[in-house]
């Protein structure tokens, strides 16, 4: 073979990138057909969060991008084809000679015009469904170049309480289950007589069953359980052998429910975005440049005496921390020493002076090298909240420049929520199994969110230091209880080690639920004080 045979048969076997429409088309067309992402996941044989990724502007490469790209021809072809077939009855010009419907029917002369339907004056523009216009919210705003909705990925010129948003549900391109969330609930009609309303046969509506404090409907499926059930079945009630594999697939399983409790969430989590370089590994076995505030805190000094020490184990730590503000989308870069409580991230920061280490861990943990380090948002907040009128303990942190995103703090509530609920279940009926797993589920999906192997559905290496922060600061809001109802505090290690001396059992509530505690150790510290010596 000539070079010119090599070249040509090189020409000959490369193929080009097939072209993809946008991230907000992608979505529609896959919601215009009234498919869900778990249905389209599976055609494509990858995971949900995975076409969730490709909906927020994460690209697909190789054959199962040829595949999502003629997915999404033949969505656009057949949407395309029975657009005319669907138009809406009420945007339909009216023939001559009929009646316009009745609700868009004009005013009578001497009528007033409802105040819904009322026409904005000249030069003003109408309000959102999520409160008032621009002139009467300060949390919606006009962009000067327009952004993707949030909601239906198309292109908006204003952002309300931080997210880019269309003001007007009618120029919103969701699907009608998705743009009502733009409308304002309606007005509950008044009832009619007892007697005009017969009592509702059963058997037509939803059947529910309890699930912890709340209700599902009975088809919802219950991963967990049903996990445990075929773990125990496969391996012939061998608990042992039951729990180890569970804990095996903790990490899989872990994404799978949260795909499930993310049904019909207001946004999508970008599960691979781009990251700064101060959340990038330094080296490749060395850590990023993020302090987590990890606290590592021992008493110097005790009063003379000797004492009873009981170390505390806070219960489900990160579990707790879950409820943390999670930024939602690619983090981006601002200088200022300005704090904006809607948006969540990573900020440098010149920490404030601690005083209180003699009897108080350092909010910041154990660090001992001075000047400005990279801190999360929860440490961040501790810092705000102790730095306020309230508690007065340290001057405010100087924020140097932030790298954040708009933010919500129930992001994963339904995630946490379902993992507790199963605990306590757990608990209750003395199921090792199930607690073994569940225990595994969260604790692996926090540590292997950052660019893990074992987790390659999701790579948030600014979630997991958050998570984990979250977690430090609940242990020091404990220690601070503690401290303000008489106890005294001799150690605070990790997120869950708590050794106080004093009637704890008057501050903590004991047990096994994720707000209780559980005693770790019993111990004895210090020197009997003689008779007569003064203490």
């Amino acid at each position: 073979m000539t070079d010119f045979d090599a070249i040509d048969a090189l020409l000959a076997g490369a193929r080009q990138e097939v072209p993809l429409p946008p991230a907000g088309e992608r979505r529609a067309l896959r919601e215009g057909l009234n498919l869900s992402r778990t249905q389209l996941a599976r055609a494509l044989e990858v995971s949900p969060s995975t076409v969730g990724g490709w909906e927020s502007g994460r690209d697909p490469s190789g054959e199962v991008r040829e595949k999502y790209a003629y997915f999404l021809k033949g969505a656009r072809t057949k949407l395309a084809a029975a657009a005319p077939a669907e138009q809406p009855e009420e945007t339909a010009p009216a023939e001559a000679g009929t009646e316009r419907p009745e609700e868009t029917a004009p005013a009578e002369a001497g009528t007033e015009r409802p105040e819904e339907t009322a026409p904005a004056e000249a030069g003003t523009e109408q309000p959102s469904a999520h409160g008032s216009g621009d002139d009467g919210d300060e949390d919606v705003v006009a962009l000067s170049t327009p952004q993707p909705c949030v909601l239906c990925g198309q292109p908006a010129r204003h952002q309300v309480a931080g997210f880019p948003q269309h003001l007007d549900p009618s120029h919103c391109g969701t699907p009608e289950r998705t743009r009502t969330l733009h409308q304002a609930p309606p007005t509950e009609p008044s009832l009619p007589p007892a007697s005009a309303h017969p009592r509702p046969r059963t058997g037509g509506g939803v059947k529910v069953v309890p699930a912890g404090r709340r209700l599902k409907t009975a088809d919802d499926p219950d991963l967990i359980a049903a996990a445990v059930s075929a773990a125990l079945d496969q391996h012939g009630g061998d608990v042992e052998a039951a729990t180890a594999a569970l804990v095996r697939r903790a990490i899989p399983d872990a994404m799978a429910l949260l795909d499930q409790t993310r049904k019909g969430g207001r946004y999508d989590i970008v599960a691979h975005p781009w990251l700064p370089d101060v959340l990038r590994k330094q080296t490749s076995r060395g850590p990023d440049q993020i302090w987590e505030a990890r606290p590592k805190w021992t008493r110097a000094e005790l009063p003379p005496g000797e004492f009873e020490v009981t170390a505390l184990d806070v219960n489900g730590a990160y579990l707790s921390a879950l409820k943390t503000h999670l930024p939602l989308g690619q983090l981006e870069h601002s200088t200022g020493d300005r704090h904006d409580r809607r948006r969540a991230g990573v900020h440098l920061i010149t920490p404030p002076a601690w005083e209180h280490d003699a009897y108080l861990p350092n909010p910041i943990g154990s660090r001992d090298e001075p000047g400005p380090l990279w801190v999360t948002e929860p440490t961040l907040r501790l810092l705000l909240r102790l730095s306020g009128p309230k508690y007065g303990l340290c001057d405010p942190p100087e924020i140097h420049e932030s790298w954040t995103s708009g933010a919500t703090e129930g992001l994963l509530e339904k995630f946490r929520v379902a993992l507790k609920d199963a605990r306590d279940r757990a608990i209750a009926e003395n199921d090792d199994v199930t607690l073994e797993y569940v225990k595994a589920m969260y604790s692996k999906f926090v540590s292997t969110m950052g660019e893990s192997n074992y987790n390659r559905e999701l790579y948030r290496t600014d979630w997991m230091h958050l998570i984990r922060s979250q977690a430090f600061a609940n242990l020091w809001w404990k220690a601070h209880r503690a401290y303000d109802e008489g106890l005294m505090v001799v150690r605070a290690m990790g997120t869950d080690e708590l050794h106080v001396i004093g009637e704890w059992r008057a501050v903590f509530p004991e047990g096994r639920g994720v707000s209780e505690v559980k005693v770790k150790d019993v111990y004895t510290v210090g020197t009997p004080v003689a008779a007569g010596q003064d203490v």
